[in-house]
């Protein structure tokens, strides 16, 4: 927990950095427009399902019923919206891994960069790696006793599918395809499920959900580097 706090300490240390701004700015434009985007639209719903669902005289539960919409899209505004977002920026955000081994002065490894178009493929095979195991996991909440412990199951499948996606930009860059990177992710897997812990409430927090993207990227880059100087 507390190397990968370090490491994303670093990453929002090295964000501001004017090497690594062209690689950001996109990303977060487009972060800052899907999140927006889908939080005027909730509220014009939520607007219009207030006028018609709660009767006159309840009008005053009204004051409660926008605070909870407002932590409830916090809370799961990034298992849609984080995700289409990463699926746009994928290609912004392996350049970014890139750039910052460049920066941090690492020594250059000989490797294709792979393309727009390997990126998000690659981006959609975790996409699908993610959609085919949560089905099984949103059964558990069903079945009795076992539905007890499956928000824990949930909130740990949760960190090692954003654990998969953060390391996978710079494992890409080294040439290390997806089954690959679900090998060495499970070497390590204490620290990948507190990255990802991390990352993943960092995602329902406002302000910080705009920037934990690049952030994570980041701090997965330094952290891959360090491990694979280390050995």
């Amino acid at each position: 927990m507390i190397s990968a706090f370090s490491y994303l300490w670093k990453g929002f240390q090295l964000l501001t950095l004017p090497a690594l701004r062209p690689f950001i700015l996109i990303p977060l434009l487009i972060n800052l427009i899907l999140y927006s985007a889908a939080l005027v639209l909730g509220f014009l719903y939520l607007n219009h399902w207030v006028a018609q669902i709660i009767p006159q005289w309840l009008q005053w539960l009204t004051w409660l019923i926008y605070p909870l919409f407002f932590i409830s899209f916090c809370a799961v505004g990034f298992f849609t919206f984080s995700l289409l977002a990463n699926l746009i920026a994928a290609p912004f955000y392996a350049k970014l891994a890139a750039k910052t081994l460049t920066v941090i002065g690492a020594p250059i490894v000989e490797t294709v960069e792979p393309s727009a178009k390997q990126v998000w493929y690659a981006e959609l095979k975790r996409l699908r790696y993610s959609v085919t195991h949560t089905l099984p996991l949103l059964i558990l909440f069903i079945i009795p006793v076992v539905n007890l412990v499956a928000p824990l199951l949930w909130l740990g499948f949760s960190a090692w599918c954003v654990a998969l996606e953060y390391f996978g930009y710079p494992q890409e860059n080294r040439g290390v395809l997806f089954p690959e990177q679900q090998a060495d992710l499970k070497t390590m897997k204490l620290s990948a499920l507190s990255f990802g812990g991390l990352v993943t409430i960092g995602q329902t927090l406002p302000v910080i959900n705009i920037v934990i993207a690049p952030v994570a990227v980041i701090a997965a880059t330094l952290h891959i580097h360090a491990r694979t100087t280390q050995n």
